[in-house]
């Protein structure tokens, strides 16, 4: 293994990225802390240096799922955010009636792929045998299928994020829409 300081150098920029992609933004370097510390205590489980960068961020991945799992909520909300949260609920129900028709302009092997893996909750092996085709070729029809999902629900609807992941607005241009 590389030297903890140059570990810390090459990954820390990415990882930082990776993770205030999925967790709130002033949390984000507390959590890249724990994965340091987790790399240097479990240092001992990498059995192959090659391996270095997919260790390191499947440690990021579940110290992702433990900041989600230990996250306790303690404080009634406010009733102004209470009445947001009823319109985000609106959102997704908005978003969700068009994915079905959308899902169904797909590519057929596009269209298997992501539903047997997001929806059906098969591995990308698992998808990989029962289709015949190698994991990568799984892997790649699995992007490009979201990939122009995104493209087809871009071209039909609009989105508000927030913290470039929440649905809070979604409404739909019903003059140029012929999915929804």
């Amino acid at each position: 293994m590389q030297n903890y300081d140059q570990i810390w150098e090459e990954y820390r920029d990415n990882l930082l990225t990776f993770i205030r992609k999925r967790v709130n933004y002033d949390d984000a370097d507390d959590i890249l802390q724990d994965v340091f510390t987790k790399v240097i205590l479990k240092k001992n489980t990498l059995k192959q240096n090659s391996k270095l960068k997919s260790w390191i961020f499947q440690i990021t991945r579940n110290t992702i799922i433990d900041y989600y799992r230990t996250r306790k909520i303690n404080e009634t909300l406010p009733d102004w955010l209470a009445h947001n949260e009823s319109q985000d609920e609106s959102a997704y129900k908005e978003l969700y009636s068009c994915l079905s028709p959308m899902i169904e302009q797909l590519p057929t092997k596009y269209k298997d792929a992501l539903t047997a893996y997001e929806y059906e909750g098969k591995s990308q092996i698992e998808i990989s045998n029962v289709e015949n085709i190698s994991l990568s070729a799984v892997k790649s029809r699995v992007q490009r299928a979201r990939k122009k999902l995104k493209e087809i629900f871009y071209s039909c609807c609009s989105i508000e994020l927030r913290n470039g992941s929440e649905v809070i607005i979604c409404d739909k241009d019903r003059n140029n829409c012929e999915t929804c």
